[in-house]
């Protein structure tokens, strides 16, 4: 078994939720007394969080690559960044490191086009919605055609998400604001949806919804375990 670099604390709430699905997911494959062989190097997400605000972005990079290579130096065989919008800087992070970045864009496209789908919705941050290191990448790399809220809709996704959910606060209102945007997309043709910020499923379950939701916290956990096992 690979050992797991996790960078994790953006917020801690999802990150708690990707070691509980890895470790899982191990049990479940190779049952008996198994666990995952895993490190996390977790940030301080309120220095994070300033960076992104002040649109300090080389600055919150210097920060993901220092974490980086901190759990490549712990024994790392390879690196799961447990957050959506860093991903932003990804390509810097895998090229300050000579171990292996598994990148979360990358294992959910997998997972749409295996269920055949083509035309997706995308909620994350604004930066995620809005920017093209992510959505391009589904578009270019994948094939895939992106769909995102309106911009009335992306601030009041964004809101929740900072103000909200990485506090660790669940209101039924905002439940109710996600589920209308989610039939918005589905009204313009999106044949699934992308939950794509960590803490989305904090605040969805998919019960509630018959259109495919494409949990990311959950696909890259999972991911990271098969690579894990190879």
């Amino acid at each position: 078994m690979k050992t797991i670099g996790l960078i994790g604390g953006m917020s801690w709430e999802s990150s708690l939720e990707y070691y509980r699905i890895i470790n899982e997911t191990v049990k479940k494959k190779l049952g008996g007394f198994h666990s995952a062989k895993c490190l996390m190097y977790s940030v301080d997400f309120e220095e994070v969080e300033k960076l992104q605000r002040q649109g300090k972005w080389d600055e919150a990079t210097a920060l993901m690559i220092d974490a980086a290579q901190r759990v490549k130096k712990g024994g790392a065989d390879f690196v799961v960044i447990c957050t959506n919008t860093m991903h932003k800087m990804a390509e810097e992070v895998q090229s300050s490191i000579n171990i292996p970045l598994l990148h979360l864009a990358d294992v959910t496209a997998e997972r749409i086009k295996a269920q055949g789908l083509k035309k997706v919705g995308l909620l994350g941050t604004k930066f995620t919605m809005e920017e093209d290191f992510y959505k391009g990448r589904l578009i270019k790399k994948h094939g895939l055609e992106v769909m995102i809220p309106d911009d009335e809709e992306r601030e009041a996704i964004h809101n929740i998400l900072y103000n909200e959910l990485c506090m660790g606060e669940i209101k039924k209102i905002s439940k109710d604001k996600f589920k209308k945007i989610i039939d918005n997309l589905v009204l313009k043709g999106a044949e699934g949806i992308i939950l794509g910020c960590t803490e989305i499923p904090l605040l969805i379950d998919k019960e509630d919804y018959e259109i495919p939701l494409f949990d990311t916290t959950r696909i890259h956990a999972e991911e990271a375990v098969e690579y894990a096992l190879q």
